[in-house]
């Protein structure tokens, strides 16, 4: 037996950028989701696919153990990049991969990023959230359908970030020829209901899959990256053998500003290169030729005017979709803690409505500024406020506000807990 996939990602229609990295080759699936914002979380997802995808370019001797060991490299990777350049300091990266081992498949994980398998029309989740919520279903205090919808759903517990230790879950399954496998962010998942992604993952190729999966997580506004991985266990057929097949890249890990600022990780071969970032290659070593350099700048003009008439399109699709399935009523009832002035130095405050801007206008407007400054929190908790921490009401942004203060405090005193700034990692 052997794959054929497809994979694909998508920035969404909210975010400003790509932190989300996908990789699918012959012998193994990835799928990261960086976190971090200002702190590159696209580099953490990026370089945890270049080390992952060394074990498709090299088998290793025992898959499972090489897969945990990846996983502690990535953690490593991070933290050098962080020694190098202070300030992407927080940032970190969920992992989720299969390695098939021609009838079976070892899975690790860690974070909220998901795999799943289709096996005779019925899809089952093969990884385990490691969020807040799911340990609260797992605890029976509230029930699935619930944690669909809890504010605090992206919280997660585990994520590979350098500072925190992360014990991966790793299991090995039997494969079957028909099984079709998803990899996915929670992007997705968080859009969409196991039973809708079940209906959508059994039609078609993988090609057509991951297109349809993704199309339609842009359809429910898709307030986060996308990035979607499908692949099939098919009949070994010699004319696809494995050593003639390219892994696909997507996401950060397959763009040219990404890969420029991680100059000593070696990343995969890409069967479908960006072509954005195959033209920015070949328009780089033509500027080299003085002659070649007004060609070059006229299209680069003509390049980057036609990215800001596709900027103004999906600024104009957010905001119908705002209006749509939102409104002012709604924004007024939406509550969240985020970070008041710039991202290094400011302070934890409160927030009426939703981060982000649509036509210049804001979607929030300040409370409350609590006068803690974000740079005193643990580091875990710096990530959260950056990325903002929805609240249920007023009332639990300012609970969200007195835990931060505690915690602050905590890391003032004498003895700082493990995970304050300057604390051993």
């Amino acid at each position: 037996m052997q794959l054929r996939y497809a994979a694909r990602s998508d920035v969404g229609l909210v975010r400003a950028g790509n932190e989300d990295s996908g990789y699918a080759g012959p012998s193994l699936l990835v799928i990261a989701d960086g976190m971090g914002g200002h702190a590159a979380g696209e580099l953490a997802s990026a370089t945890a696919v270049a080390i992952l995808a060394e074990l498709d370019a090299a088998p290793p001797a025992d898959p499972v153990t090489a897969l945990a060991d990846a996983v502690d490299r990535i953690g490593s990777s991070i933290v050098e990049l962080v020694q190098a350049d202070t300030e992407v300091e927080g940032m970190g990266t969920t992992v989720t991969a299969l390695y098939w081992l021609g009838v079976r498949l070892a899975i690790v994980h860690v974070g909220d990023s998901r795999a799943y398998l289709l096996r005779d029309g019925e899809l089952s989740q093969l990884t385990h959230d490691h969020t807040y919520v799911q340990t609260l279903v797992d605890a029976g205090r509230i029930s699935e359908e619930e944690a669909a919808t809890h504010p605090r759903r992206s919280l997660l517990m585990r994520a590979l970030d350098g500072v925190n230790p992360v014990e991966a879950d790793l299991s090995v399954r039997e494969a079957r020829p028909g099984d079709r496998y998803l990899l996915c962010t929670d992007g997705l998942s968080g859009v969409m209901s196991n039973d809708e992604i079940g209906l959508l993952l059994a039609e078609g190729e993988p090609t057509g899959c991951v297109t349809r999966l993704v199309d339609r997580a842009l359809e429910y506004g898709a307030p986060d990256n996308v990035t979607v991985v499908v692949a099939d266990v098919i009949d070994y057929d010699l004319d696809i053998a494995d050593s003639t097949i390219l892994p696909v890249v997507v996401g950060a890990a397959g763009e040219l500003r990404v890969r420029e600022r991680l100059p000593h990780v070696e990343f995969p071969l890409d069967a479908e290169p960006d072509p954005q970032n195959v033209a920015m290659a070949r328009e780089r070593a033509e500027a080299a030729t003085p002659e070649s350099a007004l060609k070059v700048r006229k299209r680069e003009v003509r390049r980057r005017r036609g990215m800001q008439w596709t900027l103004s399109i999906l600024v104009i699709l957010a905001v119908l979709a705002v209006g749509i399935f939102a409104g002012r009523s709604w924004l007024q009832h939406q509550w969240y803690v985020s970070v008041y002035g710039n991202p290094g130095t400011g302070t934890v405050a409160v927030y009426n409505g939703i981060p982000g801007s649509a036509l210049g206008f804001s979607l929030s407007r300040l409370t409350t500024d609590s006068q803690i400054p974000v740079g005193t929190l643990p580091l875990f908790d710096q990530e959260l406020v950056s990325k903002g921490i929805p609240a249920e009401d007023e009332n639990d942004a300012a609970r969200i506000t007195n835990e931060l203060a505690q915690r602050s405090a905590e890391c003032q005193s004498e003895v700082p807990a493990a995970g304050c700034p300057g604390t051993p990692n």
